[in-house]
């Protein structure tokens, strides 16, 4: 059904004009008045990773005072302290021994690393002595993280600062960092004659050169080795093109799927390689897919705000599917960032009545931001401003600035893992499509990543029900459309009990499902692969509250993967079958433009 004015077929090429007038404008007035201010901020973020000194300071300055002030946990220190040191004098010199008498069976160590720590796994790390300076490093890493926390009159989000930093400089000086006190490099090189050492450095060398030249192209090119399911652009404007997969069995289910991925990223981490890609899995069942790939932002659209994401990405696509299938009902899922506007778009249009989101689906997206996780060390309002002075002074948040911060929560697996296997044993780099993905980043626009930051993360207005549409507030209990919302144990961006609060905040029935690994490769997870599982239950719109601990207690543990699970909720959701539709091609074949812009 197309309406009056509109050209048929479903495709439509906005007109700048038509939305220019409606934007909301950054208030410039406030900036006006601390340029230097933001200029002096901007420069010095150059030298410290975008970091606020002055959060830092702070945080010191709160551990270290109250800790003087604390004669309690200095005394409790330092016996933590000389317990430390005589167990690992005791340790140290009973693994000597045993060298010496083999074969005798290990000794049991006086610390174990903790599960997701893989530095100190090789065997060649529990024999002396390797398993002295291991243990040694341990023991010093567990006392530095009791000297940090727990300190009395504290806050927390400076315990958490300092006690972060703390792990990060301990890393730094780890014993599997360095060619001398690393068996496992050291055996390398005296097979390899030092060549191991030649082809690590020559490796370190072309990828500083690299990253002083700027981001380099994806190692997979969406369109020929990514993102290759057929469909086509049906809309496109000042910061979406709308993609229209091509239905692929006889039939289809009458309501179409919207989906809304982050725009920190671009959307093909839900269309990889046809063997992993979840939208050809859901073409393949049926579903008339539609994804939103949202522009990579310059200088330029540094005034575009959440409420243009809203209204220009999820408005506007569900705009164009209804006027091109003539479905009154949309089902829709966001995946991270796009889940939280998702919500926040169906709060308002649960507000209005328009009653077209026949489900939601929430992929590793939080709704609250009370508890989000290692992000929060990076967020607070020092850590913003001096942020928003570099975005005000370039335009946008850059991928490197981004990137760097995800990498700081991850520096084992992202930084010093990498650097051990690429430089000291000189391993080859191992190119995956979740990898070449991630780093295909975007930008964000200054305007809209102040109004996330602030809005979202330091006020939490969303969850509050202070978060304005239109000049009024959304309440996410006002939405009726059933959810199904996603979590991922080991969640670094949206950790799982943050997720589970959108049982908390709505009125509506919620599935929730815990599956295994992280923020990627949980959700990117189809069916046969090795050790998956999931948790699943649904909580009805009546029902008593559950506390997340309980619920992970409680729901049964399903092997495999989850998608058979969603899909199988989605069809319920999804209207009956009906003959496939012939419908007219777009402005071009998907991926489109967008998402090849660097």
């Amino acid at each position: 059904m197309n309406q009056p004015g509109l050209p048929s077929g479903g495709v439509l090429e906005r007109d700048a004009s038509a939305w220019q007038g409606t934007r909301h404008r950054y208030p410039e007035t406030a900036v006006e008045h601390a340029a230097a201010d933001l200029a002096l901020h901007a420069w010095l973020g150059r030298f410290t990773g975008h970091v606020s000194p002055a959060a830092l300071a702070m945080a010191w300055l709160d551990w270290s005072s109250h800790l003087l002030l604390s004669p309690d946990k200095q005394a409790e220190l330092a016996a933590h302290a000389a317990s430390a040191l005589g167990r690992w004098l005791h340790y140290s010199a009973g693994a000597a021994v045993a060298r010496l008498a083999e074969p005798v069976a290990p000794l049991a160590e006086p610390i174990t690393p903790l599960a997701q720590d893989k530095r100190f796994d090789d065997p060649a790390w529990h024999r002396w002595p390797w398993n002295a300076l291991s243990q040694g490093f341990l023991l010093q890493q567990q006392w530095w993280h009791r000297a940090t926390s727990s300190v009395r009159g504290m806050s927390q989000h400076h315990a958490d600062v300092v006690t972060f930093v703390a792990r990060q400089l301990l890393d730094c000086v780890a014993p599997s960092n360095f060619v001398a006190t690393n068996p496992v490099v050291l055996a390398t090189t005296c097979e390899r004659g030092g060549m191991n050492l030649v082809g690590g450095a020559l490796r370190a060398a072309r990828d500083g050169w690299r990253a002083w030249a700027g981001p380099a192209a994806p190692g997979l090119l969406p369109g020929r080795d990514v993102a290759v399911t057929p469909g086509q652009v049906v809309l496109r404007n000042e910061l979406i093109e709308l993609l229209r997969y091509d239905p692929v069995t006889p039939q289809v289910h009458a309501v179409p799927l919207l989906i809304v991925p982050a725009w920190i990223m671009k959307y093909y981490i839900l269309d990889l390689s046809p063997h992993n890609s979840l939208v050809r899995y859901l073409v393949g069942h049926g579903h008339s897919v539609y994804v939103i790939s949202w522009k990579n932002p310059g200088a330029e659209e540094r005034d575009l705000g959440l409420e243009d994401y809203r209204r220009l990405g999820i408005m506007e696509a569900l705009d164009a599917i209804v006027r091109e299938t003539g479905a009154a009902r949309v089902n829709a899922c966001g995946y991270c960032l796009g889940g939280t506007l998702l919500a926040i778009a169906a709060a308002a249009m649960a507000r209005e009545h328009d009653r077209r989101l026949a489900s939601l689906t929430l992929l590793a997206a939080q709704v609250d931001f009370t508890e989000p996780g290692e992000l929060s060390l990076f967020i607070d309002e020092s850590e913003v401003s001096f942020l928003e002075a570099t975005m005000w002074s370039q335009g946008y948040l850059d991928t490197r600035q981004m990137a760097g911060a995800f990498q700081l929560l991850r520096t084992n697996d992202l930084i010093w893992s990498r650097r051990l296997r690429h430089y000291l044993l000189d391993l080859p780099e191992r190119e995956t499509d979740l990898m070449s993905w991630n780093a295909d980043a975007t930008r964000m626009p200054y305007r809209m990543h102040s109004d996330y930051l602030r809005r979202l993360f330091l006020n939490n207005d969303l969850a509050s029900a202070r978060y304005l549409v239109d000049g009024k507030p959304v309440a996410l209990t006002d939405i009726a459309a059933p959810i199904f919302a996603v979590g991922t144990r080991t969640d670094h961006v949206a950790p799982w009990r943050s997720v589970y609060k959108i049982g908390l905040l709505t009125d509506t029935e919620v599935s929730f499902l815990l599956t295994s690994g992280g923020h990627n490769a949980g959700v990117v997870a189809p069916p046969g692969g090795a050790g998956r599982a999931y948790q699943l239950a649904t909580q009805a719109d009546n029902a008593p509250y559950i506390d997340p601990e309980r619920w992970q207690r409680e729901a049964p543990v399903t092997e495999g993967s989850w998608w058979p699970a969603w899909e199988a909720w989605l069809a319920g959701h999804a209207g009956p079958l009906v003959d496939a539709p012939h419908l007219p091609p777009g402005l071009e074949p998907a991926p489109g433009r967008y998402v090849l812009a660097s």
